[in-house]
């Protein structure tokens, strides 16, 4: 399994490309702020057919670049229904102005084939499963995406914003929950073998094992204790 990404825009939203191997077919997901471009250099470089995109929830710094990126190659975008309002109205979603500058440079609405996902669903794009897990807390719409190991590769988790490298996402935007991230964190992440890779919305990729002896969050919802607050990293 080939998987490429990149970090894209002022948020250095991690964006990334999924297919079998170079000269397939792949998935896009996140293409947030500043995106696209980065995108076709990676389908250039890889030779890649873009089938659909999918999206682990929708703040704008993951979704910016959904229509361009949908609308030119002509593929649907997948979207938890509870998340599907901030395609249109991202400052809603964040209880504030995005500014000016920025909203300049961002593409708003829905792309032309729009379809929603649900707890558990599994999606079949490209030759490859994806399972999609809905993790609120962050967002009440987010969701995380499992693809299964292979002879090449272990399971790889794509985790939006639930998981980071020794943090979790923040909570403190419109929709955003504590208690409710701590339950994902549990119901969606430990269950995981060790080996399961993360690659999340922010910064470098890890593994459930590292994040389960590291993480302080990831451990207190293992042991059910009362979380601490969470952290405010990323939009």
């Amino acid at each position: 399994m080939l998987i490429a990404g990149f970090p894209a825009g002022a948020w250095g939203t991690n964006c990334y490309l999924v297919a079998p191997a170079a000269g397939e077919e792949c998935v896009i997901v996140d293409p947030g702020h500043q995106a696209a471009a980065g995108v076709e250099d990676m389908i250039r470089e890889y030779r890649l057919k873009p089938v659909a995109v999918v999206l682990t929830h929708g703040h704008i710094d993951h979704v910016a670049s959904v229509v361009p990126v949908c609308d030119a190659k002509g593929v649907p975008a997948y979207i938890h229904p509870d998340d599907r309002y901030m395609l249109t109205d991202p400052e809603k979603a964040l209880g504030r102005s995005i500014g000016m500058p920025l909203m300049g440079e961002l593409t708003i609405g829905e792309p032309d084939d729009l379809r929603l996902l649900g707890d558990g669903t599994e999606l079949e794009l490209a030759g490859l499963k994806f399972t999609v897990d809905h993790a609120p807390g962050h967002t009440k719409g987010s969701v995380t995406f499992r693809t299964p190991a292979t002879e090449e590769v272990p399971p790889v988790l794509f985790s939006g914003d639930l998981l980071f490298a020794g943090s979790i996402g923040r909570t403190d935007l419109p929709g955003g929950s504590l208690t409710d991230i701590m339950r994902s964190l549990a119901r969606v992440c430990l269950p995981l073998d060790d080996s399961t890779v993360v690659l999340s919305g922010h910064g470098a990729q890890t593994t459930i094992g590292r994040e389960r002896a590291a993480n302080p969050y990831l451990r207190q919802a293992a042991e059910a204790a009362p979380p601490s607050a969470a952290p405010r990293r990323g939009m």
